[in-house]
């Protein structure tokens, strides 16, 4: 029960560094709280609303109730399973934007600006473009990670890209490659019609070698001795225990669990523990805090035409689908559908991308409903950079107790302005000639839906979160009072202990966190094993050469 390194959590980072490690001849120990991910609702792409909303998969968080939204408390979902979010999540894969991780550097994550990650990005994945070209250079060809795009069959998702043009946007056929702002092909982690999730790319081939062991516990905390990480305290079947680590503790427990680890260890913010009556190791105003998220609302017209995935909205059609999908690994169950994406800015002045679009062939909510209007399509659309800020904090020192969290959303002006231009741009693209021949009416927010104080009426009471939470570790110079960790993923205060997924964001990057939330177990792993990082290469991103003074 001891390895040169203990992971806490099997999910993004967890299972990329596992697997680097283990490939690097150290032993793991990874331990994971959730159970197996082999179930159908997990390995098919299609029936991605169920195990998101399936307690046996989810830890099943609530946020506060948000004060800007009328006390409405978010599900905050969060993978408790092989795998982690990986393993629950769309499957939709954003690398981010380059200006985000030069952003990084520049607010003191040293070493993190986008020449630095572009190899690890590339390290990571293997790129399957499906005939459709793009720039080789920006992507990586022998990663465990497959990449593909859906095979865009419902003359929708052509809609949706024609009408992004025809209101004048650009195209792009690579939002991931060198130009990531317009509309085009949207990217998933899937491969062979399964979820390629972390679990599988990266954590199944490192436990067939013998230097990586999956342990099934709940960590109750790290054990800090003289200053240093020794290993965990570790629950099973009702015991309580130490695993040691020879080397070092990583925690690679989410945006959410990875905080409240740190906290009832004994670092963070020396009067939040003391109110728990937890010895403070090391005192970190920054842990838990600078909580981040997307916030999205999904946009839904009603379809002339009976060609939307609504006719599979039955207990025969998802029969259908389900058995396809088992016999042959193909057909819609096999596609997370969403096929196409845009990426646009807001405004003139803004540099680069601030609004994301996710486009689907139905109408339904994410757990699972169907609008009642029947056939009809929708697309997912948010500001990316929210000013508003949040924590995660202790709501007692029991481990099992779930933490509070606070997004905070909506908080600023700046955030109401930027959904009033989020669902005007995207009423303004389904008004586009492309859409004619598809679309009847708009189902939600509905055409009585126009003036500021109904959208905002609308915007508080129908915004979910899009699953993003980060930022609550965050990575900065030692130096800096709010950072938590160092530029090499090492905890500020304590000797052999890191933290490496999303929560060491400093500020959440464009699109879906799964792919940057890799490519830090990925870099993280360099930084353990004390190589040096991979050579950096300036690809130097599409920036439209008109952002100063035109919105598109």
């Amino acid at each position: 029960m001891q390895a040169d390194y203990i992971i806490v959590g099997a999910g993004s980072a967890g299972c990329a560094i596992a697997y680097r490690l283990a490939e690097a001849g150290r032993t793991v120990l990874v331990i994971e709280h959730g159970g197996s991910d082999r179930g159908p609702f997990i390995q098919m792409p299609g029936a991605l609303s169920y195990p998101m909303n399936m307690g046996i998969y989810d830890w099943g968080f609530k946020t506060e109730p948000e004060p800007h939204l009328g006390g409405r408390r978010l599900a905050t979902p969060r993978g408790k399973v092989i795998g982690g979010s990986s393993s629950i999540n769309g499957m939709v894969y954003v690398r981010g934007h380059a200006c985000d991780f030069d952003h990084w550097a520049e607010s003191g994550a040293d070493g993190w600006a986008f020449a630095d990650v572009l190899p690890y990005f590339k390290r990571m994945e293997t790129w399957h473009d499906g005939g459709h070209g793009g720039d080789g250079s920006w992507r990586g060809t022998d990663g465990p990670l497959h990449v593909t795009r859906g095979e865009r069959q419902n003359p929708l998702f052509a809609a949706f890209v024609d009408a992004g043009r025809q209101a004048g946007y650009e195209l792009t056929d690579d939002y991931n490659g060198a130009k990531q702002e317009g509309f085009g092909p949207m990217e998933q982690t899937v491969w062979q019609g399964r979820r390629w999730s972390t679990a599988n790319a990266y954590l199944r081939p490192a436990l067939k070698g013998p230097n990586c062991t999956l342990l099934r516990a709940f960590v109750r905390k790290v054990v800090i001795e003289d200053g240093r990480a020794i290993g965990v305290e570790i629950e099973r079947g009702g015991r309580v225990s130490t695993v040691r680590a020879e080397r070092e503790v990583i925690v690679a427990a989410s945006a959410i669990n990875s905080p409240k680890l740190l906290m009832l260890s004994g670092i963070g913010p020396a009067a939040h523990l003391a109110e728990h009556g937890i010895d403070v190791i090391a005192d970190r105003p920054g842990v838990g805090q600078n909580l981040q998220d997307h916030l999205e609302i999904y946009m839904q017209i009603a379809s002339k035409l009976p060609i939307t995935l609504y006719k599979y909205w039955n207990l025969f059609g998802k029969g259908l689908v389900g058995a396809r999908w088992l016999l042959t690994g193909k057909g819609p169950g096999a596609s997370n559908q969403f096929e196409s994406a845009g990426f646009i800015r807001s405004a003139a002045g803004v540099r680069y991308p601030d609004i994301q679009f996710h486009f689907l062939p139905i109408a339904v909510r994410y757990d699972g409903r169907a609008a009642p209007d029947g056939h009809g399509f929708q697309a997912h659309t948010g500001p990316m950079r929210s000013p508003s800020r949040g924590a995660v904090t202790l709501r007692s020192a029991d481990p099992k107790a779930a933490p509070s969290i606070l997004f905070n959303y909506m908080a600023h002006e700046q955030d109401w302005q930027d959904f009033r231009t989020c669902i005007r741009l995207t009423r303004e693209i389904f008004a586009q000639e492309a859409f004619e021949p598809f679309a009847k009416h708009e189902i939600q927010p509905g055409p009585d839906v126009q003036t500021d104080d109904e959208v905002d009426g609308f915007v508080r009471e129908h915004v979910e979160s899009a699953y993003h939470p980060c930022g609550t570790c965050r990575m900065g110079r030692r130096e800096d009072p709010q950072a938590v960790v160092d530029p090499e993923c090492r905890v500020i205060g304590v000797e052999g202990l890191r933290v490496a997924d999303s929560s060491i964001f400093p500020r959440i990057t464009n699109g879906n966190l799964n792919a940057p939330s890799i490519m830090v177990g990925e870099k993280a792993a360099d930084h353990i094993l004390g190589l040096a990082p991979l050579p950096r290469e300036n690809n130097a991103p599409w920036i439209s050469p008109r952002w100063r003074v035109a919105q598109r």
